[in-house]
């Protein structure tokens, strides 16, 4: 049984609620999906930026910060409400855009690194109660697809959910079950390599060898996505 949390959300006063989305189906999901990729380990994690690590470690650096620009790319295509949740906002770096371009935004994470709210918030396991917003966010790769089930969960019918997520989510049998079901309704490929930061520092990392996309959802749209190239 997951803890019930309440707690008061300082940005917009509505109260949180217990959701537990990470059942045994979840996890089982997930360590399926670990063997979408073959070859050799120590490549993948090297091109990634990523590390071997315990979850112990894991947890306390596997922290990657997104380039704002992605976000400026992405306002550049899509209109969304006046009200965005960050739910996974880091030090800030697509909260701090989004403000400039005048939207109120809700910014919590799971560990606070000096911007949004201070209260630590679980998002696979707490929403905000009667959020009306969309949801943008670059999420924790390792639970992208938890991610995105829980934001099109927490948003009303017609309210949108960007992810900032790897190109390769598209691969995946799991996850292509979740497409039919799920379909995003626009894909925007950035046909120039965009740069996440291991614990923001971003001028360690001059280059990528990773290639991202902003996945959008509008919850209820059922159809064939529109791939786009953007960058």
């Amino acid at each position: 049984m997951v803890k019930q949390k309440e707690t008061p959300d300082i940005c917009s006063g509505r109260q949180l609620k217990g959701v537990n989305i990470l059942n045994e189906h979840s996890r089982e999901r997930e360590r399926t999906e670990s063997k979408d990729w073959v070859g050799n380990q120590r490549s993948i994690y090297t091109t990634l930026g990523a590390s071997n690590h315990s979850d112990k470690d894991r947890q306390q650096h596997d922290y990657y910060a997104t380039e704002p620009r992605a976000m400026e790319l992405l306002l550049a295509e899509e209109q969304f409400s006046p009200v965005i949740w960050e739910c996974a906002c880091g030090e800030g770096h697509l909260s701090k855009v989004l403000e400039q371009h005048g939207f109120e935004v809700i910014s919590t994470d799971l560990i606070y690194r000096g911007f949004g709210d201070p209260e630590p918030l679980d998002f696979l396991k707490e929403t905000l109660d009667d959020f009306e917003g969309d949801i943008i966010t670059n999420p924790p790769y390792k639970y992208a697809l938890q991610f995105v089930e829980q934001a099109l969960n927490s948003v009303q019918p017609g309210r949108k959910v960007a992810m900032f997520l790897k190109l390769q989510f598209l691969e995946g049998k799991s996850r292509k079950q979740f497409f039919i079901q799920n379909p995003p309704k626009k894909v925007y490929v950035s046909s120039s390599r965009l740069i996440c930061a291991m614990n923001g520092e971003f001028e360690k990392y001059p280059s990528s060898a990773v290639a991202y996309a902003w996945f959008v959802w509008e919850k209820g749209f059922k159809g064939d996505p529109v791939i786009r190239w953007i960058n």
